[in-house]
């Protein structure tokens, strides 16, 4: 496999999230390399988090694994069990169907970089731990509902 040459993936920001939810991701900047490297049977990006910003809304998967690593700065994660702190090669590992709420923080004032890795279905659910809120997602299109399958209350709606 060729190398990859990280400066020549582009950068995305922001969120699949609906409408004010996604603020609360709006900074967060992330780099597709698996994409960059032709890869389909699971993701890899490059995420950064300036100081102050989530990796996402607190969340667990039904149908991927999902793996992470910090490679520089230092970033706290909060889950089920609380905040743990991670610095660089700590690693943490979310099993499918394992309904642990878990998302990244930047509590620091400086910018921290991780290293994501999650399977890559057809097909997904997640869930929102601190929402009334799932997703499905079906070949790459993303729908946001409360957990009953509802629609999203208006206040998670662009004004």
């Amino acid at each position: 496999m060729p190398r990859i040459d990280i400066a020549n993936v582009p950068v995305r920001t922001g969120s699949s999230y609906p409408g004010k939810l996604a603020q609360s991701v709006g900074n967060r900047s992330q780099q597709a390399l698996g994409d960059a490297g032709g890869l389909s049977q699971f993701g890899v990006n490059l995420v950064t988090l300036q100081p102050g910003d989530l990796s996402s809304l607190r969340h667990w998967h039904t149908e991927q694994d999902e793996f992470l690593m910090v490679t520089s700065g230092a970033l706290t994660l909060v889950d089920d069990q609380g905040e743990t702190p991670l610095g660089v090669g700590d690693c943490a590992a979310f099993p499918a169907g394992d309904a642990n709420g878990h998302h990244l923080v930047n509590t620091s004032d400086a910018p921290g970089t991780f290293l994501v890795v999650g399977t890559r279905t057809p097909t997904e659910t997640g869930y929102y731990s601190d929402l009334d809120m799932m997703v499905k997602v079906d070949k790459g299109a993303f729908v946001f509902t409360r957990r009953d399958g509802s629609p999203m209350p208006e206040d998670t709606q662009d004004e």
